[in-house]
């Protein structure tokens, strides 16, 4: 069993919402169906999730909600960037919590994205977040999205980012995620494939502090890859469909609503300056920062702190 998870453990229920814009969204629900609800964004945008992400809370004590987020997943259709913004997740997550009967989220989880979309809909509503639990945190600034695709990350993994851009004509490069959005929804699959596997490989060698064996950077991509692409470029070529600095602009809404933040010392897509801004602006937050992790849920350090976070609200 990876360090600090709980027991593999399958759902009790689940199924398929319709949002009545075009999109059908997977759900599901684990645990305890009488206990504290609890809710887990996945992160991308775009990448769906997973079966170890049901085990992030104590099954005995939470009532575990997951979904895939619009185009990702199981959720259909797969890879659709129409009606996909910001503002529609957070609709959807209102939407999920009045499908499944729930008065007030006891955790929202999420971690990179899933922090993002965490902060936006407890931000939206408050009144029914008890509190948050937040990974890799990403707020959506215009300065974070170029750190890790333009003039940031390359600094720390130079052989990665040279084979990330020269997938792009030299004078394409001045403008990664234009150029990569541009492909990526040219509606010719092979083209489409071959920018999927070079962007998310890209991404694939920054997300742990220690290399986790050979990452797949080259020829073609799977269905789910290509969706996780298509959303991520969609939402980063459009500024994540946000103001920009809202999130750190709108922390006086969560007054009232505690946080924990774990953040890897050595999360290269995700730095830890972020955190411990979002830290300094978040009244009755916890910054944990992991010394010896990057980005990933998969690092020991990460998966422990998680779960002590989870099992310290599931007391409170």
């Amino acid at each position: 069993m990876p360090a600090g998870f709980f027991a593999p453990l399958e759902p009790y229920a689940s199924g398929a919402l319709e949002t009545g814009d075009g999109h059908f969204l997977y759900w599901e629900t684990c645990g305890n169906p009488e206990g504290k609800p609890a809710l887990f964004l996945h992160g991308g945008p775009g990448g769906g999730c997973s079966t170890d992400n049901r085990r992030l809370f104590d099954p005995d004590l939470y009532r575990i909600v997951l979904f895939d987020q619009r185009g990702a997943g199981r959720s259909r259709p797969l890879g659709s960037l129409e009606n996909n913004t910001t503002p529609h997740l957070v609709a959807d997550i209102e939407l999920l919590r009045a499908h499944l009967a729930v008065e007030r989220w006891h955790v929202v989880l999420g971690g990179s994205w899933g922090a993002t979309l965490a902060l936006s809909y407890a931000q939206a509503h408050p009144q029914v977040v008890k509190a948050l639990v937040l990974r890799g945190v990403f707020t959506a600034r215009r300065r974070e999205i170029d750190w890790l695709y333009g003039d940031g990350a390359r600094h720390l993994y130079p052989e990665t980012y040279a084979a990330f851009i020269k997938h792009l004509l030299p004078d394409e490069r001045g403008d990664v995620i234009g150029a990569y959005y541009r492909r990526l929804t040219s509606g010719d699959e092979a083209t489409e494939l071959s920018a999927a596997a070079a962007w998310c490989g890209y991404e694939s060698h920054l997300l742990t502090l220690l290399p986790r064996g050979p990452v797949h950077s080259g020829g073609s991509a799977s269905p789910h890859t290509r969706a996780l692409a298509r959303i991520e470029a969609h939402y980063f070529a459009h500024d994540t469909f946000m103001e920009e600095g809202q999130i750190l602009a709108r922390m006086d809404r969560l007054h009232g609503i505690p946080g924990v933040i774990v953040q890897g010392r050595y999360d290269v897509v995700t730095p830890p300056v972020t955190a411990w801004e979002l830290h300094q602006a978040w009244r009755g937050s916890k910054l944990e920062i992991v010394p010896d992790a990057g980005h990933a849920t998969v690092e020991p350090g990460v998966q422990r702190a998680l779960v002590r976070a989870t099992d310290r609200f599931a007391v409170a």
